[in-house]
């Protein structure tokens, strides 16, 4: 099973989309197995967006990103990443699709709710960087025989 991580953003929890959020997961199958809110530092946005920091747009972003507390969250489920970055939608609100999160719930590019890990490899460094082994849960979700095939379990 694949994980990924989500972290939403200020704007979600301003604005009271969490539950919003956490029902699309789930909703989809996918497996919460850590979850913690917490406030993030410079050191830690500048480790996590470090691809970004020499652009342009990167103080504005670290700043919102400090703005308030997050929602740090772990998933798991087959091939997760790739379901949840469609669940989530375009970075660009106005461009993602309706039924997406983003599509739906946002409209300003720098304001979009969620960050969603981009690939499988940084799913599970995402998920390393921000839990610890004793914050993420393995448990058996008993619906998973109604959601996948045997194979995709494994």
């Amino acid at each position: 099973m694949e994980r990924t991580l989500i972290i939403a953003k200020p704007d979600a929890i301003q604005r009271g989309l969490i539950g919003e959020i956490i029902t699309r997961l789930e909703r989809k199958g996918l497996k919460l197995i850590g979850i913690k809110m917490s406030s993030l530092d410079q050191t830690m946005l500048r480790d996590h967006y470090a691809e970004h920091v020499d652009k342009s747009f990167y103080k504005g972003l670290e700043e919102f990103m400090k703005s308030s507390p997050v929602v740090l969250m772990a998933w798991e489920g087959y091939e997760c990443v790739e379901s949840v970055r469609t669940l989530v939608g375009a970075t660009n609100p106005r461009q993602a699709s309706p039924g997406s999160i983003r599509g739906d719930l946002a409209i300003g590019t720098g304001r979009n709710l969620i960050h969603a890990s981009d690939s499988k490899k940084s799913g599970e460094a995402e998920v390393a960087n921000f839990f610890g082994p004793d914050e993420l849960f393995a448990y058996d979700k008993s619906e998973y025989v109604h959601i996948y095939e045997e194979s995709e379990r494994a």
